[in-house]
């Protein structure tokens, strides 16, 4: 019994202690940069702001029609990048032409 309980609260312990899984998805701007363009020959594709007034966040899509690689990010105000999303198979997609305005 004693051994069960000795094991349990290492078990817990341990996960209690370790660094939350986001963590290591996130560094400074200029380093997920550069490693998305040098390690995946990905550049910026699309992007914008989400958030409100007080909080905004940028969101990016680097992507490489070369490799067919693509990563989404999310940089904060303090200029800390964190990947959200990664894939592959990219594909762009060209917006239609939009028709003039309708004449009245």
């Amino acid at each position: 019994m004693f051994k069960r309980l000795m094991g349990a609260g290492l078990l817990f312990g341990m996960a209690a202690t370790a660094p939350p899984a986001h963590a290591a998805n996130c560094a400074l701007r200029a380093e997920v940069v550069d490693r998305l363009q040098t390690k995946y020959s990905e550049a910026l594709t699309a992007g914008g702001l989400q958030g409100n007034k007080n909080v905004q966040t940028m969101v990016e899509v680097w992507a490489s029609e070369k490799t067919g690689t693509f990563t989404v990010i999310l940089t904060n105000p303090q200029g800390i990048s964190c990947v959200v999303a990664t894939g592959t198979d990219f594909f762009k997609r060209d917006l239609p032409l939009a028709p003039d305005g309708v004449k009245s």
